[in-house]
């Protein structure tokens, strides 16, 4: 898979980039989780979610937010994080012109930057937040939320406790026109940390969700 270094709005950008064959193949970024508490794009769940939208037939990229490996930068609180994440977006784009449907997925904080770049992008037709981070972040800017997605978490989450993502979840269904799915991998932490047990449910569950999605072409 080759490495890609791109134009971001603080300097170069380290991504990873991994393309079909099918010029009209969907796309999809993957975003990682805090830069300031070892967030990469190698981080296991964002490398599991790259591959499982490759599976299904994606060009898809994952790439270090400002200050992050070879990324030029320093931590911007979220700010710069999201210009970023439209930085790759626009990338992405512009080496698949042809591609008609635009899906972002992130992790953790990278949820939360993810949630915000649909806000920005009318274009995005799907989204998946893994684990996305309530309790910390106002997710109110949500209003309202532009395309349908999954949100997916561990009922043992300690760092994203579920209640806090059932009362997001609660506050986005009341919104017309979209829909929000909710699913839960019983008994995982915000990690995912046993691979059997609860990352490859997560994953199952975030490719059944996406196949889903595709042959029904809504937003």
């Amino acid at each position: 898979m080759p490495e890609l270094i791109f134009p971001g709005p603080e300097g170069r950008l380290e991504g990873r980039y991994h393309a079909q064959a099918a010029p009209d193949a969907p796309i999809a970024i993957i975003l990682h989780p805090h830069p300031q508490y070892g967030g990469t794009m190698n981080n296991r769940v964002v490398y599991n979610l790259h591959y499982a939208f490759h599976r299904m037939g994606f060009t898809v990229m994952r790439f270090n937010f400002r200050g992050v490996g070879r990324s030029q930068g320093e931590f911007d609180q979220g700010i710069g994080e999201l210009s970023d994440a439209a930085s790759a977006l626009d990338y992405l784009q512009a080496m698949n012109p042809n591609s008609k449907h635009c899906w972002v997925a992130g992790f953790s904080f990278g949820a939360w930057i993810g949630m915000q770049l649909l806000m920005r992008r009318p274009e995005i037709t799907g989204f998946i937040s893994v684990a996305p981070p309530a309790n910390m972040y106002d997710f109110s800017f949500l209003a309202p939320c532009p395309s349908s997605g999954l949100i997916i978490n561990g009922t043992a989450d300690r760092v994203a406790p579920p209640k806090d993502t059932h009362a997001l979840v609660a506050k986005l269904r009341e919104q017309k026109g979209i829909t929000i799915t909710h699913e839960e991998i019983e008994g995982a932490d915000h990690f995912f940390r046993d691979d059997d047990i609860h990352m490859k449910p997560m994953i199952d569950t975030v490719q059944a969700y996406v196949r889903r999605r595709l042959t029904e072409n809504t937003r």
